[in-house]
């Protein structure tokens, strides 16, 4: 960098006043005039001359702007009456971090090695410096391991880089009221990964939104009118991929009095149908080490038959027949599971195709969810909108399960990283007061995959538009947020408490964001900045429909009748 560059952070003209306090993260500068207050702006940046070398800065960005009241601003010697306080004009600013500029590398880094001292000359950031300050954050970003993700707010001709690798590993968070951009975000995040040789990322679509994607590989949870359909499409998962818990959560009601005997008789029996397979299929290696919650085919039907045998049993006594231990106790779980077996929205679990039986049918299960060899295969969209509500989280958390224990059980030289993309992620992960058995299942997993899971090359993606409902747990291990506009309170103090107390006054700024217009903190970026994010090649179908504009339109009369069959059959198809 010339003698000239480097003057572009000291440019007498960006000249804004001297630091006249400091603590370890803030500074306090005085401004000698109304005009030189006029070029401070809310959430710009500033250098800060280090006295102990020439081309050694501090950057900060510019929190609160105050103007003295008093006629005499130009002087800080004079105190205020009601305060004590020096009334001058004055700005509060945050440090960042330090810009370094030799002669042959310049460099930015978020650490503090040197605290600006009192005095030193202070400049905004603006014009040209602020280009060449931005193209300096891409420049030190390496190419091979960051993508585009918009341009600076503060700079638009600058591009806004994120490091890939941090950003993923350490798990990242999505944020934003409904109609900020969160969709087009993800899809064009999507596309960027698509790009590379071997991506791997699973997106959890609970709406459909990203079907129209034609690069990804769509799989869909079968709906009612589909159990039949030979669609290479259709992802059937099978009751008995399921551990004990989800099974015994699908089926038995723990404030039941005999529920503690229903679990007893409904291990064993499963375990004793597990076993039976194991034997004819002369598994000995298995038989060893397999429990419960393997996931070794057994027949349901044969399960309630022993359970049934049990509740009508009648045992030999001294005065002759006497009802069985277990007499009557499983009448409610025999109805529960009938019902539960014979209803067409949960056949992709008890009416899966024959082939779903078989004990080779859950490495085509795990080919599907996790292949990234073949084409349109690196980005796999799992559409779970036929899924019913009641059972949705559970569902979603099998299939994350499933992916997370392969990768643990696969040797370290084979295993390949993947991504969940968790899009609507307060729908199945959200906090634990007052959730039902099946929620808090759900959101076990997915704490463990958000605690355990960079051991194994499992990250997570997190997308909400109400933070304020995710698990604190899991949001607490995103190291990376990327917040849209959000313009609920509670939801905007979920998104500060995670974020370093001296960025709170960037964090001001969530509830007045523009569409597509982010904060991006964390150790994927350089530098906590205010981004406007890429719109992608392809959107996702997910616009805010023109309410006023549509009742403008001459529209024709829907099919009444074959909506109230669509809602009779649960699907939309």
């Amino acid at each position: 960098m010339t003698t000239n560059e480097k003057r572009l952070f000291e440019l007498k003209q960006n000249f804004l006043g001297t630091v006249n306090q400091v603590d370890t993260r803030t500074v306090s500068i005085f401004v000698n005039s109304n005009e030189d207050l006029l070029k401070a702006k809310i959430g710009h940046l500033i250098s800060i001359k280090l006295s102990s070398t020439i081309a050694k800065y501090s950057i900060a960005i510019i929190e609160s702007i105050r103007k003295a009241t008093k006629s005499n601003s130009g002087t800080n010697s004079e105190e205020s009456e009601e305060g004590g306080e020096p009334d001058i004009n004055s700005v509060k600013a945050v440090l960042v971090g330090e810009l370094t500029i030799p002669e042959k590398t310049k460099s930015f880094t978020r650490s503090l090695s040197t605290i600006p001292e009192i005095d030193s000359r202070c400049y905004v950031i603006v014009d040209n410096t602020l280009t060449k300050f931005m193209s300096l954050l891409v420049d030190q970003t390496d190419s091979n391991v960051s993508f585009e993700i918009g341009k600076f707010s503060l700079s638009p001709t600058a591009t806004a880089s994120i490091e890939g690798n941090k950003f993923f590993q350490r798990h990242a968070a999505l944020v934003g009221s409904t109609g900020t951009g969160k969709s087009w975000t993800v899809a064009s995040i999507l596309e960027k990964a698509d790009k590379l040789k071997s991506s791997n990322l699973i997106v959890f679509d609970l709406h459909g939104e990203y079907q129209s994607l034609s690069y990804a590989k769509h799989i869909r949870i079968p709906g009612p009118d589909e159990l039949e359909k030979n669609d290479p499409h259709l992802l059937f998962l099978p009751y008995w991929v399921m551990n004990a818990e989800e099974l015994q959560t699908m089926f038995i009601d723990r404030s039941e009095f005999t529920a503690h005997n229903q679990v007893m008789a409904f291990q064993d029996a499963v375990i004793l149908k597990k076993r039976e397979l194991l034997e004819k299929l002369k598994k000995t290696e298995i038989l060893d080490n397999f429990t419960i919650d393997s996931p070794i085919p057994f027949n349901l039907t044969d399960v309630m038959d022993l359970l049934r045998d049990l509740n009508e049993e009648m045992i030999e006594g001294s005065r002759g027949l006497k009802q069985g231990t277990f007499f009557g106790q499983f009448s409610r779980l025999l109805v529960r599971m009938r019902s539960k077996i014979s209803d067409r929205r949960y056949g992709f679990l008890f009416q899966a195709p024959a082939e779903s039986k078989k004990y080779t049918y859950m490495g085509k299960i795990v080919q599907k969810l996790m292949d990234f060899t073949d084409e349109h295969s690196q980005i796999k969209i799992i559409d779970f909108s036929e899924v019913p509500e009641d059972i949705l989280p559970i569902i979603v958390g099998l299939v994350a399960r499933i992916i997370y224990q392969i990768q643990f059980w696969t040797s370290a030289d084979e295993r390949h990283p993947i991504v969940f993309v968790c899009d609507e992620a307060h729908l199945y992960i959200s906090k634990k007061e007052g959730l039902n058995p099946i929620e808090k299942r759900a959101v076990e997993i997915f704490e463990k995959i958000a605690k355990e899971g960079r051991k194994y090359g499992v990250a997570l993606f997190i997308i909400s538009q109400r933070p304020s409902d995710v698990s604190e747990s899991i949001l607490s291990q995103c190291n990376n947020i990327i917040s849209l506009r959000l313009a609920n309170n509670t939801d905007q103090l979920a998104v500060k408490r995670f974020m370093p107390e001296s960025l709170e006054g960037l964090m001001d700024s969530l509830p007045i964001l523009d569409i597509g217009e982010a904060i991006v903190v964390g150790d994927s970026i350089l530098l906590p900045s205010k981004i406007r994010i890429d719109k992608p090649t392809q959107e996702p179908l997910s616009s805010t429909i023109d309410i006023w504009t549509e009742w403008s339109k001459d529209q024709s009369r829907p099919d009444y009748q074959k909506i109230v069959e669509n809602l009779r059959k649960q699907s939309r198809k």
